[in-house]
């Protein structure tokens, strides 16, 4: 099985620790994911291991507090490590994005108590977590969801169905939207959920068309009891506090479609400038050099984009709009380069020997995941068009 190889990306990076950051990523993806990622993803292995050694490396905490374990890290340079990471394996970095995003409630919304009490364990490794907030019949229609918590002493009694969930059935906590009130936006709330509850089963897995080896299954509820101290934020909260982990998270799947198209530029190049045609490198004839430009010149674009977006979540400002513009954006790019990687290949980028027809597989969905970007679309009208 032929990989790709790896190339440093020329990045700005704003301190010493955040060089030292992303050169620990890259040694870790060199050693850890790239030599099992083909034959992993083929067999359809959830790589649970992976995840503990990310987490002793500090790397599933990076952009929270250090008081509670956390990296203390800017979004600018945790998007960079997730870059990196799906450069490596997509279905790590996007683990990592999804692990990331179902920590944001508690690290948000929850209390002094709360965090002290449970995002410790949750930032160290040993635990993974997953964001349950899709249902069979609600996807981009979000507040319309059913699963249903309903009071019983101090405790939530749970039930319904959440549709995929990368993680589920093999998470260790989920935070997970559910309806404690009236239809709607506003009758929706936030519970910190463990994963060994009486009454909560996964599915058996989704048999998806790529990211084979991260595991998106449907979730069930099954008068599944939860503590009333693991609400996170109040009564009637959940969908606001959907809506900003969502905004973080579509920044997270941004970076993630980059480091697939860089893999697969990367991939395209090297082959370019080894394989002979009429006895020189096929690299030298300029239709082929313009699809290599076009490649990369979209892939530095949507890093820009990201970049932008993330300094701008930093600096404490609105980002919502431009997250959607990077996850859009980002993604689209995503699909059109790997879709190009393929043609530079020829038949070889059609075979399994090559990852090009691997990452073209994995690009798509990230063109649905975190909002598909029909929806983008929408948000990014929206905020044009909104008084």
């Amino acid at each position: 099985m032929t990989t790709s190889p790896a190339k440093a990306v020329d990045r700005q990076l704003p301190s010493e620790e955040a060089r030292e950051l992303l050169g620990l990523t890259r040694d870790l993806v060199q050693r850890e994911l790239r030599p099992r990622a083909a034959g992993d993803e083929a067999e359809g292995r959830f790589p649970r291991e992976v995840f503990r050694t990310l987490g002793e490396a500090g790397l599933l905490s990076l952009p929270y507090a250090e008081k509670h374990g956390g990296g203390d890290q800017p979004y600018e340079v945790y998007l960079q490590v997730l870059e990196e990471l799906a450069a490596g394996w997509l279905a790590v970095g996007l683990g990592v994005s999804v692990h990331t995003l179902s920590c944001h409630a508690l690290a948000t919304f929850g209390t002094d108590e709360q965090r002290d009490r449970w995002l410790p364990g949750m930032l160290s490794g040993e635990q993974l977590g997953a964001y349950c907030l899709s249902e069979p019949q609600s996807g981009s229609d979000a507040a319309a969801l059913r699963t249903r918590a309903d009071l019983d002493g101090d405790e939530y009694v749970v039930g319904g169905t959440k549709a995929w969930i990368t993680h589920g059935g093999h998470a260790d906590f989920y935070s997970a939207l559910v309806r404690t009130g009236e239809e709607g936006a506003r009758g929706i709330s936030c519970l910190l959920v463990p994963g060994d509850r009486p009454g909560l089963s996964a599915a058996p897995p989704e048999r998806k068309m790529g990211m084979r080896s991260s595991p998106t299954a449907q979730l069930h509820f099954d008068g599944v009891r939860v503590s009333r101290d693991r609400l996170v934020g109040a009564e009637g909260q959940g969908f606001q506090i959907a809506l900003a982990a969502l905004d973080s998270g579509r920044l997270g799947i941004a970076a993630c479609a980059v480091g697939v198209a860089q893999a697969a530029l990367d991939l395209a190049v090297d082959h370019a400038r080894t394989r002979r045609q009429f006895g020189r490198p096929i690299a030298e004839f300029q239709g082929l050099s313009f699809m290599l430009a076009d490649m990369a010149t979209r892939i530095e674009a949507g890093r820009a984009l990201y970049l932008a977006a993330a300094r701008r979540r930093d600096a404490g400002l609105a980002f919502s709009k431009e997250a959607a513009m990077a996850k859009l954006f980002c993604t689209d790019t995503a699909m059109q380069v790997t879709t190009d990687a393929v043609q530079v290949l020829g038949g070889y980028g059609y075979t399994q020997d090559f990852p090009a027809e691997r990452y073209l597989r994995e690009a798509k969905v990230l063109q649905i995941v975190e909002g598909t970007n029909q929806i983008q679309r929408l948000v990014i009208g929206r905020h044009l068009t909104k008084d």
